[in-house]
């Protein structure tokens, strides 16, 4: 049998680290002929590795690289980056490289060789992840915090006033006394107004350490082993089943009914959600990938996910009988629902269908493009979330009238039934809110809230996007909604003026007319004082 022939490898480097790697790879690989200079090659190379030691401007190193593309095409380039790169993800993703590697291992280094030789990309990034946004907050919400937080903080001062107790015995009595009446107000706080997730108990430090936190790395690891729509899809999914499978904490600012559901019924509908997704995208490669297609699916979709989350012989007594858990739940649930705030599913299934580009930042990007694939996994993460909120509020309705069902699908918070139905009367309240209020102002504004996995949390991402023909199909209150808002745009420039040169007349009457009938004022009454010093 005749040996296979030799991999050539041109891996730029300085010196003493070209050779250590030179030597782990082809110790590793003894197919692999790895060459430092361009001029020891025996042919053509089939990947080019650059190591860089220090990152220059951006815009000189996508010089380079594409002048290494260009005489070396067609042989992928594999970047290989220092730890401390001054350079956002997002940056570097700009770059054009086939591969990107930082602070990478001979293993990792290994693994996306292997990769680039089969005609893949790979990415695998540690920068320093942006500072997350705080949600905003409504009045109520935010009046609630202020009032806890400050309730929190006299109790901390408080408590250390009193380690070590005061030596006067009247002085401990009254602090003793302001502590209970603060925790009585907090307990009082928290019965009428608090939601089911606050727990406050120290909302502020008394001391706030001198040293900043040290900023949180964000890792970013792609792997396409084919550049097709197929391998996109593919390395999605395995992302997002990686971010469910770790756990989920909610960051979005609001309530979502699916944290009121059992942590593994939450994982399992999840996962079933993306499985069914990928049978939808399967059957979609062979049919009309139409967005009505895609909504008719919708519906079967959402009942199937249902069934696998419940179990098809899970049976649950119900007035002391036992029941099938899913057919029930599948008669009483209304999976026909529509999310109004669900981008055009066009913009997610064609790139993942038909290989079509996305469009990102005003660039048309291939799907297989890093920036266009986390764009991509953005907008599977909003339909996942969006579409399990949809059977996590059936859920819930289902449990308000199965009480044995609770203990299987929701948490041990949400056992009792005043937990529950004040779980439900705030999700109503949320959604008549978001409808009538909030909903006309996004649309107004062409704003639209995405709901994204980023770092083990549901976090919201504001896209904006012309939302025009939404806005003119709405009712007559939304249209207030709206109306208000333009009138405000309006008429804040002239009150602005009205205002500003209201300003100016109290500065000319204060300053010219009051100031100087004051200062003669003052003047007569030295001259008065000055005669009468005289005369005496």
């Amino acid at each position: 049998m005749a040996p296979s022939a030799p991999v050539r490898i041109l891996l730029l480097a300085p010196d003493l680290l070209g050779e250590s790697l030179a030597l782990q790879l082809t110790r590793r690989q003894s197919d692999w002929e790895v060459s430092l200079r361009p001029d020891a090659l025996n042919g053509h190379p089939q990947i080019v590795i650059w190591s860089i030691d220090k990152l220059p401007s951006l815009s000189a190193l996508q010089r380079e690289v594409l002048l290494l593309q260009e005489r070396w095409h067609p042989a992928p380039l594999l970047l290989l980056l220092p730890r401390n790169v001054e350079a956002s993800r997002d940056q570097l993703l700009t770059l054009s490289a086939e591969g990107l590697l930082q602070n990478g291992d001979c293993a990792q280094l290994q693994v996306a060789i292997d990769t680039l030789l089969q005609g893949g990309r790979t990415v695998r990034l540690q920068t320093v992840a942006p500072p997350s946004e705080l949600p905003s907050l409504g009045l109520a919400q935010s009046l609630l915090l202020s009032g806890l937080q400050q309730i929190s903080n006299d109790l901390q001062v408080i408590e250390a006033l009193l380690k070590p107790p005061p030596h006067s015995w009247l002085l401990c009595l009254l602090l003793e006394g302001r502590c209970r009446e603060l925790r009585s107000a907090r307990a009082l706080l928290l019965w009428l107004w608090g939601p089911l997730q606050v727990g406050l108990e120290d909302a502020v430090p008394l001391r706030v350490p001198m040293q900043p936190s040290p900023p949180a790395e964000e890792s970013t690891a792609i792997t396409l082993r084919q550049r097709n729509a197929l391998a996109v899809w593919n390395s999605i999914r395995e992302r997002l089943d990686g971010s469910v499978q770790t756990g989920l904490s909610n960051a979005t600012g609001r309530l979502l009914a699916i944290e009121g559901l059992h942590p593994d019924r939450r994982r399992e509908l999840l996962l079933a959600l993306l499985q069914q997704l990928d049978h939808v995208l399967a059957r979609l490669r062979h049919e009309d990938p139409a967005p009505a297609r895609w909504s008719s699916l919708q519906p079967e979709l959402r009942r199937q996910a249902l069934t696998a989350m419940a179990g098809s012989y899970v049976q649950i007594p119900r007035d002391g009988v036992l029941q099938p858990v899913a057919s029930t739940l599948l008669a009483s649930a209304d999976l026909e629902g529509v999310d109004d705030e669900m981008p055009d599913p066009a913009s997610m299934l064609m790139p993942l269908l038909a290989d079509q580009p996305v469009l990102v930042n005003g660039q048309l990007l291939p799907a297989d493009d890093p920036r266009a694939l986390l764009q991509l996994e953005t907008l599977v993460s909003n339909w996942l979330v969006r579409t399990a909120e949809l059977i996590g509020a059936e859920l819930l309705e289902a449990c308000g009238e199965w009480p044995e069902l609770r203990r299987y699908l929701l948490g041990d918070r949400l056992l009792a039934t005043r937990e529950l139905d004040r779980l439900r009367n705030q999700l109503n309240n949320q959604l008549r809110w978001s409808e009538w209020i909030e909903r006309p102002i996004q649309l107004y504004e062409s704003n639209r809230t995405l709901f994204q996995l980023r770092a083990g949390r549901i976090e919201p991402l504001q896209l904006t996007e012309p939302r025009d023909q939404e806005l003119n199909s709405l009712g007559w209150w939304q249209r207030q909604v709206a109306l208000l808002l333009e009138t405000r745009d309006a008429l804040a420039p002239q009150l602005q003026a009205l205002v500003r040169r209201l300003g100016d007349l109290a500065v000319v009457l204060l300053t010219q007319v009051l100031g100087r009938a004051i200062g003669l004022v003052g003047r007569g009454i030295a001259q008065g004082m000055g005669r009468s010093l005289g005369r005496g």
